[in-house]
């Protein structure tokens, strides 16, 4: 079950249109800045601290956000990284989404203990419980139950 508000836009263009009626362009720059940096930073206690106090995210002691990870630059403090988790290469977690007819915003909410594989995306709205697996190259489109093992485009529970 994904969590989000949507917000519709008028007919003609579509949502990505409208997003600086959403958030401030300089917010946005802001953001673009310390993301891009820290997608590159190797001090996970830095990107931890940049995150928390620069973008509003909430992140739990000893996470580690990989290489690479692009965070949302609109709404990064819709994002919360629990405590001992790991965020690996080149993933994506979004707490936002462009549509045609509307625009929509959520939490990602991350729990304690997990391990997200290289290369996922993480759509706004999501929960992933503590403890859980998500391998490699998956969109995680719904919750993730506390110590599930899932996995695919959309992800399926691999193990419970």
């Amino acid at each position: 079950m994904r969590r989000y508000q949507a917000f519709p836009v008028p007919p003609g263009k579509n949502s990505l249109h409208y997003w600086p009626r959403a958030v401030s362009p300089l917010r946005v720059i802001f953001n673009f800045l310390v993301i891009q940096l820290c997608r590159y930073l190797p001090s996970f206690p830095l990107k931890n601290f940049l995150y928390r106090n620069f973008l509003g995210m909430k992140v739990g002691r000893d996470a580690a956000v990989g290489l690479m990870v692009m965070i949302d630059i609109f709404f990064p403090q819709e994002i919360s990284i629990g405590e001992n988790t790991i965020i690996g290469y080149n993933c994506t977690l979004l707490g936002h989404e462009f549509l045609q007819r509307e625009w929509r915003r959520g939490p990602v909410q991350i729990g304690r203990d997990v391990m997200i594989g290289a290369n996922t995306t993480v759509l706004p709205g999501v929960t992933i419980g503590d403890g859980a697996v998500v391998s490699a190259c998956s969109l995680v489109n719904k919750d993730v139950p506390p110590g599930a093992v899932v996995g695919g485009v959309p992800i399926r529970i691999l193990k419970n």
